[in-house]
């Protein structure tokens, strides 16, 4: 498995429990999000003030709960890019303890390039392939 060259911490807040005192599986879907917009803000594919330009939308998602998250504990979330397609990309996803590592959760998502405006897929953009290629050290592939 490849590493993860990009983490982002979240900050677990008392309104993320659930009636059995863990973080509730919902907001998994939550700190993902959080840290796929600051991987893409972080790789300069998007400027984080329009939404119009963030160019991709959710596809599909899978999760794998491996342990549950309790308040107080410190959350990383580690993102990359496992695949490019043609007019999508596999994101995965590593939930963890900040302090020993340990898993939280596992996931992936599909995100596919969307032109908000024209409400339609598009290619992905030639910037974004090239950014995250040379930071995932990643070949791109096409047909996802």
């Amino acid at each position: 498995m490849a590493e993860f060259h990009f983490f982002h911490t979240v900050e677990v807040r008392y309104g993320d429990l659930d009636a059995q005192r863990h973080v509730n599986n919902a907001k998994y879907l939550t700190y993902m999000e959080q840290a796929r917009l600051e991987y893409m803000h972080q790789l300069g594919l998007w400027e984080g003030e329009s939404f119009d330009t963030l160019g991709m939308i959710v596809a599909e998602i899978q999760i794998s709960y491996k342990a549950p998250i309790h308040f107080g504990q410190p959350v990383r979330v580690g993102v990359r890019v496992g695949r490019l397609g043609n007019k999508s990309m596999l994101m995965e996803y590593r939930l963890e303890n900040t302090l020993d590592g340990s898993l939280f959760a596992e996931a992936t998502s599909v995100q596919v390039a969307y032109d908000y405006r024209a409400g339609r897929s598009m290619p992905v953009p030639e910037i974004w392939r090239k950014k995250i290629a040379a930071y995932e050290g990643i070949e791109e592939k096409g047909n996802a």
